[in-house]
C-alpha cells in the first residue's frame, strides 16, 4: 500500500482539505436567453473579435487556476478569461450565484460548481444545458468516472463537466493492521474495530462523521449504496424506504451506537475525526482524501508513517460505494458568450485542463486515464495508487435533485434520530419517504 509522500503532501493538502468534506427541466434548455449572434462558435482562433468572458470560482492558493487560464488563452488568442474569486465558503459561493442567476445576470460567464448543485442550478434555470456542444465536439463521456458524469445530469441532460473529483476513503493503522488484514466488508470492519480496540495505544476501534450535518449524510450514502440502496433513483422517484436502504442505516446504527467509537461520536464532523485520528486515538477511520497528508505531517501527527488506506467496506450485498465529493463546470444560462464560454469548459475539463490541474494543484482528475499519466503520478503519490482510483471509480452520488438542500434537510433530522436511537431504522426510511415525497409536490 503507497503512502502519501510527505514532499507532495503539503501541496496537495490544501486542495484537497477543500473538497469537503450529495421536478423536470425546461424542455427548451438549448434556449440560453443570451445573445449568441455574434458569438465565434468552436473555432476560437484566426482574426476573430477579442471576446472576454468571466470564470468564477473559489479560493486556490496553488496557482492552477491561473495556470489553466494561462495555456487556454494561449491557445485560444481572441478569448480572454476574468477570474473572479469567489468565497471560501461555498455555501456562501451558492447562494451570491443563486441571486445572480435568479435575476438573470450575464456578469459571470463560467462558474465551478459543487457536485450537490446541478440539478438545482438546472431545474431553476440558471444553466445551460451543454448536450448539444458534447455532440458537436465528440466529447467521449465514458472517459470519465461515472458518478461524476452522473452528478452533472438531471433530466437526462447533461448541465455540468466533470473538473475534478473527491471521494471517501477507509484509513487504517498499519502498525495494527496489515494490508492483507484489512477488512472489506461491514461485518468485518465492525468486528475488527472491536477486537482491535486499545492496540497501539489506540482508544477507539473506529471514527466518522455522525454530527448532524453535510458530512453525515455523505457517511450514510456510503452505508445506504453498499448495501444495494438509494435515495431518490435516476428517474427522480423516491425510492428510499426500502429494504436495502433500511439495512444501510441500520448498519449506521450499529456503528454509531458500538463500544469501539467515541461516545461522543454524534458531535464528530470531519475536523473531530482528523484530530482523533492524528492524535493516535483509532485504528481505523473514514474521512476524505485530505487526512493522507495531514496524517503524515512529522510535526504533527503521532502517526506518521504508519497509515495506510483502502476502499470503504462493501454491505451484504457485496458492493463498494464511496460517496462522491469534488467540483463541476458549468455555464450561466444567460451567458452573452456562450460558445466561448464552452471552449473554456472543454479545456478545463479535457485532458490538458484536468492535467494541469492535477500536476499543479493537486486535484484529483475525474479522468480514468490520466491516472496513467507519469506527470500526475508524480504530482501526489495517492494518484498512483490502484486503492484511490478503484475507490473513485466506485464513487457514487448524493441523490440528484433540484431540491437537494431540501432533501439533505429531511435526512439529517431523521438519521439523526435513528442514530440517537429515537426511531428505528425503519420509521426513519418510511418518514424519509413522506416527507422528500411532500417537498417534491410543493
Amino acid at each position: 500500500m503507497k503512502l502519501w509522500n510527505k514532499k507532495v503532501a503539503g501541496a496537495t493538502v490544501l486542495t484537497l482539505s477543500m473538497l469537503l468534506a450529495a421536478c423536470s427541466g425546461d424542455d427548451e434548455a438549448t434556449d440560453t436567453g443570451g445573445d449568441t449572434g455574434g458569438d465565434t462558435g468552436g473555432d476560437a482562433g484566426g482574426e476573430e473579435e477579442q471576446v472576454t468572458i468571466t470564470y468564477a470560482a473559489g479560493v486556490d492558493v496553488t496557482g492552477a487556476t491561473e495556470a489553466l487560464i494561462a495555456a487556454f488563452e494561449e491557445q485560444n488568442p481572441n478569448i480572454n478569461v476574468e477570474y473572479r474569486e469567489m468565497p471560501a465558503d461555498t455555501g456562501a459561493s451558492h447562494d451570491q450565484y443563486v441571486t445572480m442567476f435568479s435575476s438573470q445576470s450575464a456578469e459571470v460567464d463560467v462558474f465551478d460548481a459543487d457536485v450537490i448543485w446541478p440539478a438545482e442550478f438546472a431545474q431553476g434555470q440558471y444553466a445551460l444545458e451543454l448536450d448539444r456542444y458534447i455532440e458537436a465536439d465528440g466529447i467521449d463521456m465514458e472517459q470519465y468516472f461515472p458518478g461524476t458524469v452522473a452528478s452533472g445530469n438531471f433530466n437526462g441532460r447533461q448541465y455540468a463537466m466533470p473538473k475534478f473529483t473527491d471521494a471517501g476513503l477507509l484509513y487504517y493503522r498499519t502498525d495494527i493492521v496489515s494490508e492483507d488484514q484489512v477488512p472489506t466488508t461491514w461485518d468485518e470492519l465492525f468486528e475488527a474495530a472491536g477486537t482491535l480496540q486499545g492496540e497501539g495505544g489506540t482508544e477507539f476501534g473506529y471514527l466518522m462523521q455522525a454530527n448532524q450535518y453535510e458530512g453525515m449524510i455523505t457517511n450514510a450514502i456510503e452505508f445506504i449504496a453498499s448495501h444495494g440502496g438509494q435515495v431518490v433513483d435516476e428517474n427522480n422517484e423516491v425510492v428510499v424506504n426500502s429494504p436495502e436502504t433500511i439495512a444501510g442505516i441500520q448498519k449506521m446504527i450499529d456503528f454509531v451506537n458500538s463500544d469501539f467509537v467515541p461516545s461522543n461520536i454524534l458531535s464528530f464532523q470531519e475536523t473531530e475525526t482528523n484530530n482523533a485520528w492524528v492524535g493516535g486515538q483509532a485504528v481505523f477511520a473514514r474521512n476524505w482524501p485530505y487526512m493522507q497528508s495531514t496524517s503524515n505531517d512529522e510535526e504533527a501527527s503521532e502517526v506518521a508513517g504508519n497509515v495506510g488506506f483502502a476502499v470503504l467496506p462493501a454491505g451484504e450485498g457485496g458492493t463498494n460505494a464511496a460517496t462522491l465529493g469534488g467540483w463541476m463546470s458549468m455555464i450561466n444560462r444567460y451567458s452573452e458568450h456562450p460558445d466561448e464560454a464552452w471552449e473554456f469548459v472543454k479545456f478545463m475539463t479535457g485532458e490538458e485542463g484536468q492535467k494541469i490541474s492535477a500536476v499543479e494543484g493537486g486535484r484529483a482528475p475525474t479522468i480514468a486515464a490520466l491516472y496513467e499519466d507519469s506527470e500526475v503520478q508524480d504530482a501526489a503519490a495517492l494518484f498512483a495508487n490502484e486503492q484511490f482510483v478503484e475507490t473513485l471509480q466506485n464513487a457514487v452520488p448524493r441523490p440528484v435533485s433540484p431540491i437537494y438542500p431540501r432533501i439533505s434537510d429531511i435526512m439529517q433530522v431523521q438519521l439523526s434520530q435513528a442514530l440517537a436511537g429515537e426511531i428505528t431504522a425503519e420509521e426513519a426510511a418510511a418518514n424519509m419517504e413522506a416527507e422528500i415525497m411532500a417537498a417534491m409536490e410543493e
